[in-house]
């Protein structure tokens, strides 16, 4: 038997609807492997999860997509890995292979895809398994608690760096500084693009100026350039209107969140002349790899706070309540 905090029935967080109880230990499948989980991040996903914002699919549910551990059992048909061996899982559990979106790259639209945490077990237990092929072999130089939030924020992060299409030399606005906008500053100076942020706590405010970011202010600030494109991070729809009167010609605006409150663009003329908008739907393999390519490679850092397995539901209130220095890091065993 193994450990696992478990949803049952959607409530809000400060319930703490989350329940510790003993699984039997999963077995993996003929292309599976399993998973001794060691960290795993707490995403504002579970939240949604665990308060009803997104539907419950499967009860009970252990939650976490953002997954590190090591390999320890194979199924009988799976070689990619080796026992001992470091991985992650990310919120991308498995795709079809064969619909319209796998064939062309967009293997995040599958209509079939599994999600980790949501349709599927994650990693708020000892133990979980994954499809050999969905897994991601995770470098030895990296702590296993600063690689757990690259399984979520950072991918997903490199993810709306890549919908922006801003260009070496442009600017990139961000509304909004938490733990994905983090890795999104630190691509964005890796290839060499300004970036403003715009944010109303002095504590985010704070965390920009000192991760480097080009120009920071609050949403009463003037910004100093029209942006070539833009992000925004909290769900909050009235962004959309003021983020458009600040993009330049041609410009794009990404939507990060999940949810989103209603939208409305009072002026045609704040959206004219060819910008656009367009939102994050979930993360690929290929964005996986190419982000923790050049993570390893930059030595990127995000600021953690680790607490142990049964903090997990008090730390999940400290998470939607924004007491988090950075992001929340759960130490499984």
């Amino acid at each position: 038997m193994m450990k696992a905090w478990v949803l049952k029935h959607q409530a809000p967080i400060g319930m703490k609807p989350l329940e510790k109880v003993n699984l039997e230990i999963p077995e993996p499948g003929p292309w599976e492997i399993r998973v001794k989980v060691v960290t795993c991040g707490v995403c504002r996903t579970d939240i949604h999860i665990a308060e009803g914002d997104l539907p419950l699919k499967r009860s009970p549910l252990v939650l976490g997509h953002e997954v590190v551990g090591i390999v320890d059992k194979l199924g009988k048909e799976a070689t990619r890995f080796k026992l001992g061996q470091r991985v992650g899982i990310a919120w991308l559990h498995h795709a079809c292979g064969e619909c319209k979106f796998c064939n062309s790259g967009r293997e995040n639209l599958c209509e079939s895809a599994l999600f980790t945490g949501w349709d599927v077990n994650g990693g708020f237990a000892q133990y979980t398994k994954v499809f050999e092929d969905f897994a991601f072999p995770l470098p030895g130089t990296i702590s296993f608690e600063a690689l757990a939030p690259m399984m979520c924020p950072g991918i997903a992060g490199y993810r709306t760096f890549r919908l922006a299409r801003v260009n070496q030399g442009e600017t990139l606005g961000l509304y909004g500084f938490g733990p994905t906008a983090s890795y999104v500053l630190q691509v964005a100076h890796a290839r060499g693009v300004r970036v403003s942020v715009v944010t109303r706590s002095e504590k985010n405010l704070q965390a920009a100026r000192d991760m480097g970011a080009d120009w920071v202010g609050t949403y009463q600030d003037p910004l100093p350039e029209k942006l070539d494109a833009a992000i925004i991070f909290p769900p909050a729809g009235e962004l959309v209107d003021t983020a458009l009167t600040n993009l330049e010609r041609g410009g794009r605006l990404v939507l990060s969140p999940v949810t989103m409150t209603p939208i409305t663009i009072p002026d045609y003329n704040h959206i004219w002349m060819e910008r656009s908008i367009i939102s994050l739907a979930n993360i690929t393999r290929d964005d996986g790899e190419a982000f923790l390519k050049i993570a390893r490679e930059r030595g990127m850092t995000s600021q953690v706070e680790t607490f142990g397995f049964d903090d997990l539901p008090e730390v999940m209130i400290r998470v939607k309540e924004g007491k988090i220095r950075g992001n929340a890091v759960i130490w499984i065993d």
